[in-house]
């Protein structure tokens, strides 16, 4: 009678350590969904800057229409790319920053032609802009981290004991980083 008391007791203790387990990887999954939320909508905040960037820019210089058109094109790649926050894998990760990645890159080249041009840097709705975009660059920079933080945070739960077990029957996966972007251990060079 006693041994089967106990046996009840210990299957109870581990039925609410699972329970509790599996509600803290629940937790812990919609932080990283919140999260890539944030990013999301802060590259959302820098793709609507651009076209007015752009518009600003068209209007105050006879500016290279090549280096604009390749700003709109990125800005377009970069707003096609969706990414399911119920499968943030490494490899989609990866595929979006790559696609935002360009997008940056073709940011920088507009704002370094653009010193090439007095009358626009003198222009004071091109010098709004361009600090609302190097706002939206730190709110996008911290974002990333955040979200980074709490996808460590949610694949240590799933990949260590007990919570990996938990993790493989809730159907918990790991989640993928936001990573450098290739090239970005090279300081760009500047050129006047």
């Amino acid at each position: 009678m006693k041994k089967g008391i106990i046996v009840i007791i210990v299957i109870v203790l581990l039925g609410m350590l699972g329970c509790n387990k599996y509600n803290g990887l629940v937790k812990q999954d919609e932080n990283v969904k919140n999260k890539w939320g944030v990013v999301q909508s802060s590259y959302q905040r820098r793709a609507d800057l651009i076209p007015n960037l752009v518009s600003t820019v068209k209007g105050a210089a006879n500016f290279e229409t090549t280096t604009l058109t390749q700003v709109m094109e990125a800005r377009a790649s970069a707003t096609q790319i969706k990414v399911d926050v119920n499968d943030l894998s490494p490899e989609k990760i990866q595929q979006y920053q790559a696609a935002q990645g360009q997008l940056s890159q073709a940011l920088g080249r507009l704002l370094a032609v653009s010193e090439s041009y007095p009358e626009l840097k003198a222009n004071q709705n091109f010098l709004n802009l361009q600090a609302q975009l190097e706002g939206t660059e730190n709110r996008i920079n911290v974002a990333r981290n955040d979200f980074n933080d709490a996808v460590k945070s949610y694949n240590g739960d799933v990949r260590s004991f007990p919570g990996n077990i938990i993790a493989g029957i809730g159907g918990f996966k790991q989640k993928g980083y936001f990573e450098a972007a290739a090239g970005s251990d090279k300081a760009p060079e500047v050129k006047f």
